[in-house]
């Protein structure tokens, strides 16, 4: 069996979760015990179905990983045309899970709200080169600029179409491989997000760090 399937919505999420597990001995940055991850058997798009249609069929497509995955994790944004909200969006997509078979403490859907873009967005050196900066006080003005980003606030106020407007306000097309360049590189523990803590949370639970 393997350890852990993974279902996104769309290749932006699927680089940005490679971003976080593809960097060596990624358990130590994570907090838990070694697991394995290989994006070609353990990280599944939802092509063509995107959010709305990951929501209603993420039951659907895991169905066959029951058989060779130990745990599943859905990840989904809750901002989109006819979204239920979060709350709702995550507890009909655990009905139907345990529904078709996977064990309650087995799957779990981590929807981040808004979107994608908040595990984007840290006030980081390594944040501020991907998206064509010299230094993170140069993003910052360029931010506050756009949208701002208030003391205190872990993001900034508007995540995605904040990135949207300094992608092109620097000339930098958008593409997915963004997304992992950023965070293959940023700090875990500064990925201030309720989603991102959820999921972590569930790693810890089911692959517990061994404490010497």
């Amino acid at each position: 069996m393997r350890d852990c399937i993974f279902l996104v919505a769309d290749t932006n999420m699927s680089e940005a979760l490679t971003g976080f597990l593809g960097r060596e001995r990624f358990h130590e940055s994570l907090g838990t015990a070694p697991f394995r991850f290989d994006p070609r058997e353990d990280l599944v798009v939802a092509s063509g179905d995107n959010d709305p249609g990951l929501f209603v069929r993420a039951h659907e497509l895991l169905l066959v990983y029951q058989k060779s995955h130990r745990y599943a994790v859905v990840v989904v944004d809750a901002a989109w045309e006819g979204s239920p909200g979060a709350a709702e969006i995550r507890s009909k997509m655990t009905e139907r899970l345990t529904a078709n078979g996977w064990a309650a403490d087995a799957c779990r859907v981590i929807v981040i709200d808004p979107e994608l873009e908040n595990w984007i967005w840290q006030k980081n050196v390594h944040v501020a080169r991907a998206l064509g900066f010299e230094t993170r006080d140069e993003m910052l003005d360029l931010v506050a600029a756009v949208s701002g980003w208030p003391e205190g606030q872990e993001k900034p106020s508007a995540p995605k179409e904040t990135l949207e407007t300094v992608l092109r306000r620097r000339k930098i097309p958008r593409s997915a491989s963004l997304y992992r360049r950023i965070t293959s590189q940023v700090s875990i523990k500064g990925c201030r997000d309720r989603a991102f803590s959820e999921l972590l949370q569930a790693l810890h639970t089911w692959f517990p760090a061994v404490r010497s």
